[in-house]
């Protein structure tokens, strides 16, 4: 089965390391994955995405297919705003509400989250770093896209050794407050 996902935010949040780890994480589970990433001229703090296609068969095209995309994750209106028209209707969008703000047609269009990332990360994990593993584990928890712990292995390889432990509990409460969004449905 094939998932098309995108994560959008502004150079240096780290949503690439999410996109790297899930596409390693499907290649474990015996099918392909690819990550595409999209930068501006100023990566730093420029609107960036990344597109993760995953697959059962083999991916010929690293970029997922404009409006069929199923999933996005935004950490930053201006990316929001630039790469939302990507996702298909009745697709799912989370955002960072400190930072997003869906307009009223968008909410209409799509299944809308909102899901704190930047402040669980910051205030509840404390290491505003692990922004992109608590992504990670949104997006797993929601689109079942990849094997839960095949993901969760992955993350721990993927991040330094002396960071471990708090990327675990990044990834934990990545799925607690994922389950809680589905549990109360999408904003309206």
């Amino acid at each position: 089965m094939r998932h098309q996902l995108r994560f959008t935010g502004v150079g240096g949040q780290g949503v690439l390391l999410a996109g790297e780890i899930l596409a390693a994480a499907k290649i474990k589970e015996g099918g392909y994955g690819v990550k595409a990433a999209t930068y501006t001229s100023q990566v730093r703090g420029g609107p960036t995405k990344v597109d993760i296609i995953l697959d059962d068969e083999e991916i010929l095209f690293p970029y997922a297919n404009e409006g069929e995309i199923e999933f996005m994750l935004s950490t930053a209106q201006v990316s929001y705003d630039q790469f939302k028209g990507g996702v298909k209707d009745g697709g799912i969008i989370v955002f960072e509400p400190n930072l997003v703000t869906p307009s009223e047609e968008d909410k209409k269009r799509w299944k809308m989250y909102s899901i704190p990332i930047i402040t669980i990360a910051k205030e509840e994990v404390g290491n505003v770093v692990t922004q992109s593993v608590v992504a990670l584990a949104v997006t797993v928890t929601m689109t079942k896209c990849v094997d839960r712990d095949l993901v969760y292995d992955t993350m721990i390889s993927k991040v330094p050794p002396k960071f471990v432990e708090l990327n675990k509990t990044a990834f934990e409460l990545g799925e607690k407050y994922a389950n809680e969004a589905l549990q109360q449905g999408p904003i309206s």
